[in-house]
């Protein structure tokens, strides 16, 4: 999956926790009308989330530029987007970036996902940066609207697996920007990953859309500040890499 990061020309100083939200799934080679549907189904859901997820532009690196570039996520339009060269991986698959538009309050974020891909050097994956300043953080950082983030997801792609991690949590990063599994805030496992073990308090299970399991680490927002919920990831960290949802500990 190609990504940008929140490094673009018009980033601003952010001073709280930053959190990206992403799917990943493995080789599944798929037409582009395949893939147009399941991005139409992703930006519909997104939208039903937050209003911060309401009009979408193309990213290009040029906010005058991206301004310029808003469409409507139909099928119809990313099938339009899958023939530009720009947006395709060869013969082998499809990606896209899109930007939310809101340059300061309520900003809302930028998206990417490769898809289409039948080979395992092109992975499949989205990923979306959650809102970063406020209304819109305190509105969409819960895990009431963080679980319809992540059934958004689970909708579109039918993934292997989801997690919304901390940016400051630099391996979960790594590996959510790479489309592997890692520890996060929510994390999705589908059915086909094996089943979810026991975890202790206060993390919440929950099965989501007959497809997988939803696993809520904390009620609150997470942070990689917090001595508790660092503790608390690293025994649920050990228990699903022993149930082999995650990998093991390295080193």
């Amino acid at each position: 999956m190609r990504h940008w990061c929140p490094g673009y020309p018009w980033r601003m100083s952010w001073p709280m926790e930053l959190f990206q939200a992403g799917a990943y799934w493995g080789c599944r080679d798929e037409s582009a009308e395949a893939c147009a549907r399941r991005a139409e189904v992703l930006f519909g859901q997104l939208g039903r989330c937050d209003p911060a997820y309401a009009q979408w532009y193309e990213y290009v690196y040029s906010r005058k530029h991206a301004l310029r570039l808003p469409f409507k996520p139909t099928a119809e339009t990313f099938l339009g987007f899958f023939d530009r060269k720009k947006y395709r991986l060869g013969k082998d698959g499809f990606i896209f970036e899109a930007w939310t538009g809101q340059e300061q309050r309520g900003r809302g974020g930028m998206l990417s996902f490769t898809c289409g891909s039948g080979l395992p050097f092109y992975a499949n994956g989205c990923l979306l940066h959650l809102p970063r300043e406020q209304p819109a953080a305190g509105r969409v950082l819960t895990v009431p609207v963080l679980t319809e983030v992540v059934r958004a997801l689970v909708l579109a792609w039918d993934p292997d697996g989801c997690a919304v991690i901390s940016e400051e949590d630099r391996d979960s990063k790594k590996a959510l920007e790479a489309s592997a599994p890692c520890m996060g805030w929510l994390m999705y496992f589908s059915h086909q990953r094996g089943r979810v073990p026991p975890l202790p308090r206060p993390v919440r299970v929950e099965p989501m859309e007959n497809r997988g399991t939803l696993v809520i680490l904390t009620p609150e927002r997470f942070s990689v500040e917090n001595r508790a919920h660092v503790d608390l990831a690293e025994r649920v960290r050990v228990r699903l890499a022993a149930a082999g949802l995650l990998p093991p500990p390295q080193g």
